[in-house]
């Protein structure tokens, strides 16, 4: 049984089980989006005494924080308990791709050039990790959600500013991809 688990699933179950939690939201009148826990952890830490914008129930988003632990707990045992420990596959022309921007062959998901604490304490990793995370935090600000919550709880509610920022999500992703990054490594 162990065994079947450790292999990687078929695109179709994580669907599936997507569909079946975007139902059960809509059905509850619930929004999905983890930018929106930022906001409800700042909250519940008394940001609202310093800030209008974190002054709001938070009390409502408790299902939101319960998602989050869940996905943190997830990710756990999904490493610790059903992963074999093989590396991730990566395509050959990613690695590439990858490599004539100075990037390794990267043994995980994340490159270490890019995603390790020795790169994070250059100036270069430092800079790109910070200025990254800022965007991100203006963006999905901005944008009113991050990418799950408009790709997939606004989409799924066909609401037409989510496929807009969905659209501006993948349009930022592939001038990042093609135009940035190379610049910036």
């Amino acid at each position: 049984m162990l065994e079947f688990i450790q292999q990687p699933w078929t695109w179709w179950v994580s669907g599936a089980i997507i569909s079946a939690i975007m139902f059960l939201l809509i059905f509850f009148g619930q929004s999905f989006g983890f930018s929106a826990n930022l906001r409800t952890i700042c909250s519940v830490a008394g940001g609202g005494k310093f800030v209008k914008f974190f002054d709001f129930n938070w009390r409502s988003q408790i299902w939101n924080l319960v998602f989050l632990i869940g996905a943190i707990l997830g990710g756990y045992i999904a490493r610790h308990y059903l992963s074999d420990g093989a590396p991730v596959l990566i395509s050959e022309n990613t690695i590439a791709d990858l490599s004539k921007l100075g990037i390794s062959a990267p043994t995980s998901a994340q490159p270490d050039e890019l995603f390790s604490l020795e790169s994070l304490f250059t100036l270069k990793g430092f800079l790109i990790l910070a200025f990254g995370g800022l965007m991100v935090g203006f963006g999905s600000r901005y944008a009113g959600g991050c990418t799950s919550g408009h790709a997939i709880s606004g989409l799924s509610d066909l609401q037409f500013p989510s496929l807009i920022a969905v659209i501006g999500f993948f349009v930022g992703g592939l001038l990042m991809t093609f135009v940035l990054l190379p610049i910036i490594l």
